[in-house]
């Protein structure tokens, strides 16, 4: 059994450590016929400025890995390491921004929003906070709601505004759990466009969430492909900047690959 390198170990070698560490992890629920095994045995590292993408169909425990690293979930077995140091609660370190469009509180503004997150999360006096989060929001595109309450936004603009929060906090690790599977076509891929120009130009580092391949190969730079329940390491696929772009034979190459990785099993095709 193949066993990742301690932090320290790396260290005396000379080499830079892996941001992000999980050693064998196996994470199980308990159910009324016992205890449900919903990952198994998934060891992989994520570096500086990576965005890895975890990938694979509904129930494969993907989110769960998300949450493990979050801090909100403990592995049965295993280790999970950020910056040579075990993850055992969340931290301010990580931010995640989620699926729903339920993230924001409703009794702050748009700008209440982020600027509430940075006095508490940054130690910031008002002043401060204000004016980084009114750069965030100019940023993302919503200099002009800045005022409006959450209730009043469409979908994709609760997003933008959670987006700009969680990189408003220049957190370690950005955790991103498919944060626009509930947007239609044309909004997600604007979002993913913006994701990727905004951490390219913070260089910041990602664990993103999502069962759909077109949207793995556009944002990640790295792709975890995870099999079906209980979810177990299938394959790994390097993103090349060329093979982003639709429509190209490099991404349709990938795609395919992918494809046949993540459902070579019959049965999951229909999952």
């Amino acid at each position: 059994m193949n066993v990742l390198p301690r932090s320290s170990d790396l260290v005396s070698d000379g080499v830079s450590p892996p941001l992000l560490e999980l050693d064998h992890v196996s994470i199980r629920y308990p159910t009324r016929e016992g205890l449900l095994t919903a990952v198994e045995d998934v060891s992989f590292t994520l570096s500086e400025g990576e965005r890895l993408v975890l990938l694979g169909p509904s129930g494969c425990g993907k989110s769960t890995l998300l949450r493990a690293v979050g801090g909100f979930l403990k592995p049965n077995v295993g280790e999970i390491r950020l910056n040579g140091r075990r993850v055992g609660a969340p931290g301010p370190d990580r931010m995640t921004v989620f699926q729903e469009f339920d993230q924001l509180l409703p009794w702050h503004t748009v700008l209440g929003n982020v600027r509430y997150a940075l006095e508490r999360g940054k130690a910031l006096s008002r002043v401060e906070a204000e004016a980084v989060a009114r750069d965030w929001l100019g940023r993302v595109g919503l200099k002009n709601f800045a005022d409006a309450y959450p209730h009043t936004l469409s979908g994709g603009m609760k997003q933008r505004v959670a987006i700009a929060r969680a990189f408003a906090l220049e957190p370690t690790l950005l955790l991103m759990d498919e944060p626009f599977a509930a947007l239609d076509a044309l909004t997600r891929r604007q979002m993913q466009d913006e994701l990727l120009k905004l951490c390219e130009e913070t260089g910041s580092t990602a664990l993103f969430v999502t069962h759909g391949i077109d949207e793995a190969i556009r944002v990640g730079t790295r792709i975890l492909a995870l099999t079906p329940h209980p979810g177990r390491l299938a394959a790994t696929f390097d993103v090349p900047l060329a093979s982003r772009v639709r429509g190209t034979a490099t991404f349709a190459e990938l795609e395919q690959r992918i494809q046949q990785s993540v459902f070579a099993d019959p049965e999951t095709e229909h999952a």
